[in-house]
């Protein structure tokens, strides 16, 4: 079974990894570039990127995620594992919390965002940035840092599982 617990917890690391890439990289470069956009490109770019995003590759790190870091803990829970199980755990819970931060306050930012309509259709564009931008790149910037945490409790996780077989 070792071998298979390693796998899924590899899988959960590199799920999480690729997550943390995503929102680090809207961190800083998608938003700081966006920022220098006029409103109109601004509000026609996040509301096209809003949409692209909801694919598989996103699903499966973003959603994967969780599924394999609990999959990862309750395969560790035998006494062999004992060191490894509580990075496992605090992964977890960070990764909830990027979960409850995306649900929470970057999901609706967004839907607020669709709602307002075509950009041709806005009549105050500036109004519905300024409604957005400030605090999504926030939350971004708070679930980034959560989610890189996790990233890391699952590596040292991953560096401790390999320790136990050598």
């Amino acid at each position: 079974m070792p071998g298979l617990r390693t796998f899924v917890l590899l899988a959960a690391t590199t799920a999480t990894g690729l997550a943390a890439g995503l929102f680090y990289g809207y961190v800083c470069s998608v938003m700081p570039g966006l920022a220098r956009a006029d409103d109109r490109t601004f509000v026609s770019t996040m509301q096209e990127i809003n949409v692209a995003i909801l694919n598989g590759w996103f699903a499966l790190s973003f959603g994967g995620s969780m599924v394999l870091t609990i999959a990862a803990a309750v395969m560790h829970r035998g006494p062999d594992a004992r060191a490894v199980l509580p990075w496992i755990v605090a992964a977890a819970v960070l990764y909830a919390l990027v979960l409850v931060i995306t649900i929470a306050f970057n999901v609706p930012l967004n839907d607020r965002l669709a709602a307002a309509g075509p950009v041709d259709r806005i009549p105050d564009l500036a109004a519905v940035r300024r409604a957005f931008e400030a605090p999504w790149v926030r939350w971004n910037l708070a679930r980034a840092v959560a989610n890189v945490a996790s990233f890391v409790c699952l590596a040292w996780a991953l560096v401790l599982e390999g320790r136990l077989h050598d």
